[in-house]
């Protein structure tokens, strides 16, 4: 815990030292913009202002909870003449290739989690390639005087680990401070995860998306407040004829409070609290633990080169809901000295990025993350108890909208009986969005 709160204290201390001057990675999302075509329908005598256009189009890519790894505008957006209304469709193609050289994980994102703990013929030099993330969306946005601005988003990608399964991502409804539908959740603050070619991501990165409700409302000095009611869902250790789960009755609650000082620049405190029912089958009783989890986030520019991406997050069985132990069954445990009882897991988690922009099209960034598990009893030898993850990487835009890049990955799993094990990975991606 003394490193969780060392590193709190970096990132709240850090945001003291801000760079006033236009980040060159906001400014590399004004070319973009620059770069889209408007087709207007309606009324041919109305002339939209400049001004007007461009504020329809820049909220394409403004969004609280957008992750580097989501499609750009459409290139082509159909728009209305007096700018109240706006509308596109579009995507990205992306293909990534990766080589495991020595030990080799099975699936296409890098994760300690899967870092095969023995050495054999089976599980060595890896080459593979996979078009996950590749994916399709419709957006639309407008203004109206009664409602205030709203939109309407689906997106759907080729995603899965070991599939290429076409399968709905988001769809969601934004009117006015309020968000209903399957969006990402209010425990997530995707513009703070680095940049990388993997994948996966950062080790303990909250990422869920969820069936939610939310509310979250911006004041003119900065600050937002938001929260949310989400649907549930749980993964538990239970055992056959001693523990079983049970229906969910309870949604998950989550806040958020923020303040952002400059465009694409803030820092982000957000909790959630879950409620995981399960049933001792041994003694005929239900029970109900409340996990939670506390996330400080943030992304700032010190100099108009310089990105600094940071995140840490710990609570009790909220790990499962990003990360690393998503990937497991970490919402609840057996006990194992006394059946029928699960236990509340304990767990914390961190990641720093560092960017670099040499130019508009032109940028690198190194990431470090480490998340670990801390039951609070004795756990099998061979169970997962922290996992260490770094990436560096290189992009390069060929043209505004094709993208091309490199990262090589470390990794490091530990279980609990001391047995530890590494991988590494080089990658490559092409992008191109329309």
């Amino acid at each position: 815990m003394k490193r969780l709160l060392t590193a709190i204290l970096l990132i709240a201390s850090a945001v003291v030292t801000i760079s006033a001057t236009d980040p060159i990675r906001s400014q590399a999302v004004d070319s973009l913009i620059g770069d889209q075509r408007v087709i207007y329908f309606g009324n041919e005598k109305l002339t939209p202002q400049q001004d007007s256009i461009r504020r329809l189009v820049t909220m394409f890519y403004y969004d609280q909870f957008r992750n580097f790894q989501d499609p750009a505008a459409p290139y082509f957006l159909f728009m209305s003449r007096d700018a109240n209304l706006a509308m596109g469709v579009g995507g990205v193609v992306r293909m990534r290739g990766y080589f495991d050289p020595g030990n080799s994980m099975p699936i296409p994102g890098f994760s300690p989690y899967f870092i095969p703990m023995g050495r054999t013929p089976l599980n060595r030099n890896h080459f593979d390639t996979t078009p996950a993330g590749t994916a399709l969306f419709f957006r639309v946005i407008g203004r109206s005087s009664k409602i205030g601005t709203y939109q309407l988003y689906i997106e759907a990608k080729f995603n899965g680990y070991g599939s290429r399964d076409f399968k709905l991502s988001k769809s969601y409804a934004v009117i006015g401070d309020w968000t209903v539908g399957y969006a990402p959740s209010t425990f997530s603050d995707g513009s703070a995860v680095p940049p990388t070619v993997d994948s996966n991501g950062p080790t303990m990165k909250m990422d869920n998306t969820a069936v939610l409700v939310r509310y979250m409302h911006t004041f003119k000095n900065g600050l937002s407040l938001a929260a949310s009611v989400e649907t549930p869902a749980m993964t538990l250790q239970t055992e056959d004829g001693v523990t079983a789960a049970r229906s969910t009755t309870v949604p998950n609650f989550a806040a958020l409070v923020q303040y952002c000082w400059a465009r694409d620049q803030h820092v982000r405190l957000s909790a959630i609290t879950r409620f995981l029912p399960y049933r001792d089958l041994l003694n005929g009783r239900n029970h109900t633990p409340v996990g939670y989890g506390v996330q400080l986030s943030t992304v700032f520019n010190p100099t108009p080169a310089i990105t600094v991406y940071g995140t840490v997050n710990a609570g009790k069985s909220y790990s499962n809901f990003g990360g690393d132990f998503m990937l497991g069954q970490y919402d609840l445990i057996e006990n194992s000295r006394t059946p029928g009882k699960l236990d509340l897991v304990p767990g914390w988690g961190y990641f720093v990025g560092v960017g670099y922009h040499f130019s508009t099209k032109l940028f690198t960034t190194v990431t470090f993350g480490q998340g670990r598990f801390l039951p609070s009893r004795g756990v099998p030898g061979t169970d997962y108890k922290y996992g260490l993850y770094g990436a560096a990487n290189i992009f390069y835009d060929v043209i505004p909208r094709v993208r091309i890049g490199g990262e090589f990955n470390f990794g490091k799993r530990r279980d609990f009986d001391g047995s530890q094990n590494y991988a590494r990975r080089i990658g490559a991606m092409c992008q191109f969005s329309f």
